[in-house]
């Protein structure tokens, strides 16, 4: 039978509680989330960014309730709750945050209320910047978590994942615009969006690993200059400071992931090998 840790402190903290109650009034569109989860964090800054009216709404996933399961059956989170009709009184689901951060970029459109695209309007970049999106989603995210995860038992050693982690930022900041600070360059977009959630997490492999990341913190070393650069520009962005809880809380919900205990479905999944749910 599953164990399922049912311990984390159940709402927000730090700055990111503050944000969460300036944005508890019912609005019409409803961000329902998980202050731990960094597909949440993901889904959230794109909403800081476009200032979007939205309402904030914490969800347990660890004991759902069951409106919210009638909404979204697979019970994840983040799930946006989207008005339908004339006085948006029905709501229809979307889920996987990439998805839900193109919704909102799409669906938000308007540059004077809104802001630029998070995605380059030119067909060729907007598909490059999807390429590397996917490359985040597919190959930094699941060696963070294989990293993490790392225990003796495994077929591995911590020298493999941080080279395996290593090798696959490498390929995304060779492709970053060499001025910056951002992927594209002075203005921020999907693809920093889409890893700033777990690039703010990297301090828990430091915390939890012996030798954690391998990444340095300082020097000029042009291997990871252009790196340093952009993580800098990513901690200090208003967006993610703000949708941040404190960092003690982060050490406690991630223990079960460095302990590889955690029965999460990202968790299951990269202890399985297999693609993020």
């Amino acid at each position: 039978m599953t164990t399922v840790d049912t311990s984390l402190p159940p709402e927000p903290s730090g700055a990111a509680a503050g944000l969460a109650d300036h944005h508890s009034d019912t609005q019409s569109l409803k961000l329902y989330g998980g202050w731990f989860c960094p597909f949440v964090q993901r889904s959230w800054i794109v909403l800081e960014e476009k200032k979007i009216p939205y309402q904030y709404i914490e969800v347990n996933p660890y004991k759902k309730e069951a409106s919210f399961l009638a909404m979204n059956p697979r019970g994840l989170v983040p799930t946006l709750a989207v008005p339908i009709g004339t006085h948006g009184s029905e709501q229809n689901p979307l889920f996987e945050s990439n998805i839900i951060s193109e919704y909102l970029d799409e669906q938000y459109s308007d540059e004077i209320k809104y802001g630029p695209s998070l995605l380059p309007k030119e067909p060729y970049e907007r598909a490059r910047a999807r390429l590397w999106i996917d490359h985040i989603s597919n190959k930094i995210i699941p060696a963070f978590y294989k990293l993490l995860q790392h225990t003796k038992e495994k077929p591995f050693t911590l020298d493999d994942g941080r080279k395996e982690l290593h090798k696959h930022i490498h390929a995304l900041t060779e492709q970053m615009d060499p001025e910056g600070p951002f992927f594209a360059g002075k203005e921020l977009s999907m693809v920093d969006i889409s890893l700033a959630p777990w690039a703010k997490r990297l301090w828990l492999i430091d915390h939890y690993k012996t030798g954690g990341t391998g990444i340095p913190s300082e020097g000029q070393d042009e291997e990871w200059g252009r790196w340093r650069k952009w993580f800098k520009a990513i901690a200090e962005r208003k967006s993610v400071k703000d949708t941040w809880s404190a960092d003690e809380r982060y050490i406690v919900a991630y223990k079960r992931y460095a302990d590889d205990t955690t029965n999460s479905e990202v968790g299951q999944a990269t202890r399985q090998g297999k693609r993020l749910p």
